[in-house]
C-alpha cells in the first residue's frame, strides 16, 4: 500500500473521529445549557404564575364574583405556553398545556423535575401559594414541554452528518496533499531503483528538495553507498595484499629454499664431508635459514601495513618508542655504540607496531652498513620537538658512520629486495620504512652527515598532535607496497638531499 494512500485512510479515519468526539462534546454542553434555559424560563413563568394564583386565592369564595372571576382569568391568561394546576378552595384550575394521561405530580419540587407522561418528557415545578405556604403540600404546579431532547436530536444527526461528509473530503483532500508530499521520495526511490553496486558504479546524485525528511534519507543511502564502495575497496585491497604475498614469497623464497636444498643434498650425499667443508655448508644453511625467517617477517610487515585501519592509531610519546628500539638494539647488538638525544614529550598519533618497526629497520640500517673503518658501527639517534623551522613536526635523525650512498642511489633504496652485494638482509627493511612513513603522513630524506664525515644521515618526519587523542585518517595512497612503491609516494614521500 503506497504512503499517500495509508495517509489518506490514517485521516479518513482520524477527521470522523475527532469530529464525532467535538460532536458529542458539543451536544453535552448544548443539553447543559438547553436544560439550564427551559429551568430559568419555568422559573420566570411560576414567578408571574404564583402572584397571579395567590390574588385569586385571596378573592376565592369572596362576596366579590366578579373580582374572582377577572382574577380566574387573569390566572388562566398567564398560562400561554406552560400547564398549570392550582389546587384551590373548591376545585382545581388547569391551564395550558397538559401531560396525557395524568401523571402523578410531584409534592416537593421546588426546582424543575422531569417527569414522563405518555412517552414524552415534561418539566414540572411545585409552589405553595396562598395560605397553603403554611402547609406541607404544594397547591400550585408548572408544567413545560421538554422540547431540549428535540433539539440535541437535530444537532445530533447534523454532526453525524458532518463526520460522514468529513470523511470522505478530508480522505480525498490527505490523499491529493500526500501524493504531492511523497514525490519527491517517488522520485529518489526511482534514482535508487536502478543503482546495483555489484553491476555498476553509477551512484546516487540527489538535488535538495528542502524536504529534511527526504534530504535525510538522500545522505543516508549517499553514505551507505559510499561505505559500500570503501569497504568493496578494501576487500580488493585485502586480496590484492594476499595475492601479492602469496606471490611475492613464492618468488623471493624459492631462492633460499633451493639453496638450503642444495646444502641439506651435500650434507645428505656425502657424509664423510670434511669438517672445514660441513662447517662452511652448515655457517651458509643457517644464514640462508635467518634470510628466510627475516624474508617472511619482513612480508608480514608490509602486508599488515597494507591493511591497517585507522582505529589502530593512537597517541604516545615518540622519545618513549625510540629509547626502547635502541634499547632493544643494544641488547640484541652488545657491539653497537649508540648514543641518543631525544626530548621527552613529543606526542605523535601512530600505529605503535608499524611506527615501531619503521624505527627498528632504521637502526638496524645503521647498525648493518654504518660501520666505520675499525668495523665499530656507531649509530647517532637525535630526536628534535617541533620549533620554528618545523612546526607541527617532530623530527627523528639516524646518523651512522659508514661509507654513505650515492645520490643518485638514495630513491631505489627503498624499493623491495634492492639490496647491496654483502648486504645479510631481505631488502624490505627500507621499503618497510617507506610504508610506514606514507601511512603516518610523514616524509623521510636520505643525506651525508652535516659535519663532513663519512656517513649517512636518515630524517624522519612525523606530524605532532601535543595532544593525548585526535582523529586520525589514513593518506589516500593506493597500499601495493607489496609490488612496489605508491606512484602517490614516490611524487611526494622521500626528499634526496646532498651536502
Amino acid at each position: 500500500m503506497r504512503l499517500s494512500t495509508r495517509i489518506a485512510l490514517a485521516v479518513g479515519v482520524s477527521v470522523p473521529v475527532l469530529v464525532l468526539a467535538s460532536g458529542w462534546l458539543l451536544l453535552h454542553l448544548v443539553s447543559i445549557d438547553l436544560h439550564a434555559h427551559q429551568d430559568d424560563q419555568l422559573r420566570a413563568r411560576a414567578t408571574v404564575v404564583a402572584r397571579n394564583a395567590k390574588a385569586y386565592l385571596d378573592v376565592a369564595d369572596s362576596d366579590h364574583p366578579l373580582l374572582e372571576q377577572v382574577r380566574r382569568q387573569r390566572l388562566v391568561n398567564s398560562a400561554r405556553d406552560v400547564g398549570i394546576r392550582l389546587t384551590g378552595p373548591q376545585d382545581t384550575i388547569s391551564a395550558g398545556p397538559q401531560p396525557e394521561p395524568d401523571p402523578t405530580l410531584p409534592h416537593n419540587a421546588p426546582n424543575p423535575v422531569t417527569v414522563t407522561s405518555g412517552g414524552k418528557d415534561w418539566l414540572v415545578l411545585s409552589l405553595r401559594v396562598g395560605a397553603a405556604k403554611e402547609g406541607t403540600t404544594p397547591n400550585l404546579w408548572l408544567l413545560s414541554p421538554d422540547t431540549a431532547e428535540d433539539e440535541l436530536a437535530l444537532v445530533r444527526q447534523r454532526v453525524l452528518t458532518g463526520a460522514l461528509l468529513a470523511a470522505a473530503l478530508a480522505g480525498a483532500a490527505a490523499w491529493a496533499i500526500a501524493a504531492r508530499a511523497v514525490r519527491p521520495l517517488r522520485r529518489l526511490q526511482r534514482r535508487t531503483s536502478g543503482l546495483d553496486p555489484r553491476t555498476s558504479t553509477a551512484r546516487l546524485e540527489h538535488t535538495p528538495t528542502r524536504i529534511a525528511e527526504v534530504d535525510d534519507l538522500a545522505h543516508t543511502l549517499e553514505t551507505v553507498l559510499a561505505r559500500y564502495d570503501e569497504q568493496v575497496a578494501r576487500t580488493g585491497e585485502a586480496l590484492a595484499t594476499a595475492r601479492a604475498f602469496a606471490a611475492t614469497a613464492s618468488h623471493e623464497l624459492r631462492t633460499p629454499l633451493m639453496s638450503m636444498r642444495t646444502n641439506l643434498d651435500i650434507l645428505t650425499g656425502h657424509p664423510g664431508l670434511d669438517p672445514e667443508d660441513r662447517t662452511e655448508v652448515l655457517e651458509d644453511l643457517g644464514r640462508e635459514h635467518a634470510r628466510l625467517l627475516g624474508l617472511l617477517v619482513m612480508l608480514k610487515a608490509l602486508a599488515q601495513g597494507d591493511l591497517i585501519e585507522a582505529d589502530a592509531f593512537t597517541s604516545l610519546d615518540l622519545a618513549e618508542l625510540v629509547e626502547a628500539s635502541v634499547s632493544d638494539l643494544r641488547r640484541t647488538h652488545p657491539d653497537a655504540e649508540v648514543s641518543v638525544r631525544a626530548t621527552a614529550g613529543v606526542r605523535v598519533h601512530v600505529w605503535e607496531q608499524g611506527l615501531r618497526s619503521a624505527v627498528d629497520n632504521l637502526l638496524i640500517n645503521a647498525w648493518t652498513h654504518g660501520r666505520a673503518e675499525d668495523g665499530v658501527a656507531r649509530v647517532e639517534v637525535t630526536l628534535r620537538p617541533p620549533g620554528a623551522r618545523h612546526q607541527a613536526t617532530a623530527v627523528l635523525v639516524v646518523d651512522d658512520h659508514g661509507p654513505g650512498i650515492a645520490p643518485e642511489r638514495r630513491e631505489e633504496v627503498f624499493q623491495r629486495f634492492r639490496r647491496g652485494p654483502d648486504s645479510p638482509g631481505s631488502g624490505l627493511g627500507l621499503t618497510l620504512v617507506a610504508q610506514q612513513v606514507a601511512l603516518h603522513g610523514g616524509r623521510i630524506t636520505v643525506s651525508d652527515r652535516p659535519d663532513g664525515r663519512p656517513g649517512t644521515r636518515f630524517e624522519l618526519y612525523l606530524p605532532a598532535t601535543g595532544i593525548q587523542e585526535v582523529e586520525y585518517t589514513l593518506p589516500l595512497l593506493r597500499r601495493d607496497w607489496l609490488t612496489g612503491i605508491p606512484e602517490q609516494a614516490r611524487l611526494g614521500l622521500f626528499t634526496k638531499r646532498t651536502r
